[in-house]
């Protein structure tokens, strides 16, 4: 079935030669880095009293990292999850190096779950379904959701809702989709801004290092944090066609305009080559070669909440 998404570029997944190549040629033949299953992350206590309420109308935003890609993300009144993966695995047999940032049966009430792409390590069914809150996700992606199961809200690259008071947009990413034998790009993926009365943040969900940044920016110009993925990088010939490395993230930072800097997809899942604790050691040496001031950046402990509000 011919694919039914292309990136902006016209890009596509890997061939499958390329895949065989990197899964299983080069790993016999000893060519892949090798690095720990697991690494000493950072984890602190959610205050949980704090996250039972969301910031009101004019108070901001309150950013959370859960770990990986997943946040929890609190402003004008409503607690919106994203990428939510909060079991102790991940396609049962990926383990997590970390606890998630607050376990599912602590959340606040959730308002909206949104859902970047479909695979496993972005869209957890079983911990969305327990979640249970309305999806807001690509085209396509209501094939995944059975009768019974939380209403979607499918979007288009540039489409938008509003959940509350908040406006959730959806914005192109450079990736791809599959999460069974015949759905090779059959679903969008994506990045979220949340565009709230005083803070709008961005979530650029699994992403390559593309000109998109630069237009996103521009179509929102006063981001005032961006959620961006600094792992899931080696060997770099295969994963930059669909993730960033420490030193791109930095850029497409500078090319968002944003305010502040997140760290995200780093240190939970052992997914690729590189130790699990690389990723922040190479952004902090990335930050420092730029000469880029330090108090926009901030690489989160598991759990750790920071509390973002626009300019003036």
């Amino acid at each position: 079935m011919a694919a039914r998404f292309k990136n902006l570029d016209g890009s596509l997944p890997h061939a499958l030669g390329n895949v065989f190549k990197w899964a299983v040629g080069d790993k016999l033949a000893g060519r892949r880095r090798k690095s720990p299953d697991t690494a000493p992350v950072r984890r602190v206590e959610p205050d949980l009293a704090a996250l039972a309420t969301p910031p009101a109308t004019g108070e901001g935003a309150r950013l959370t990292w859960l770990g990986h890609a997943s946040w929890l993300v609190q402003l004008d009144g409503v607690s919106l999850l994203i990428d939510p993966a909060l079991r102790d695995s991940i396609t049962g047999f990926i383990r997590r190096n970390v606890g998630p940032g607050v376990p599912m049966e602590k959340l606040p009430p959730i308002t909206a779950t949104l859902v970047s792409h479909n695979h496993f390590d972005h869209l957890d069914m079983p911990t969305v379904l327990q979640v249970g809150a309305p999806v807001v996700s690509g085209l396509g992606m209501t094939r995944y959701f059975r009768p019974g199961s939380p209403p979607v809200t499918e979007l288009d690259w540039w489409g938008s809702t509003k959940v509350g008071p908040v406006t959730v947009h959806f914005v192109p990413a450079q990736h791809w989709s599959r999460r069974g034998l015949n759905d090779v790009n059959e679903t969008l993926w994506g990045g979220f801004v949340v565009q709230g009365s005083s803070a709008c943040v961005y979530h650029s969900g699994d992403t390559a290092y593309f000109d998109g940044f630069k237009e996103i920016g521009r179509r929102f110009p006063a981001l005032d944090a961006a959620m961006l993925p600094i792992g899931a990088y080696d060997p770099g010939w295969f994963m930059e066609k669909q993730h960033m490395n420490p030193e791109q993230a930095v850029q497409a930072y500078e090319d968002l305009g944003a305010r502040r800097f997140l760290a995200m997809h780093w240190g939970t899942f052992k997914l690729t080559d590189e130790p699990l604790d690389e990723p922040p050691q190479r952004l902090d040496t990335e930050w420092g070669r730029r000469k880029l001031p330090r108090e926009p950046l901030h690489v989160l402990a598991v759990g750790e909440s920071l509390s973002v509000r626009r300019a003036g």
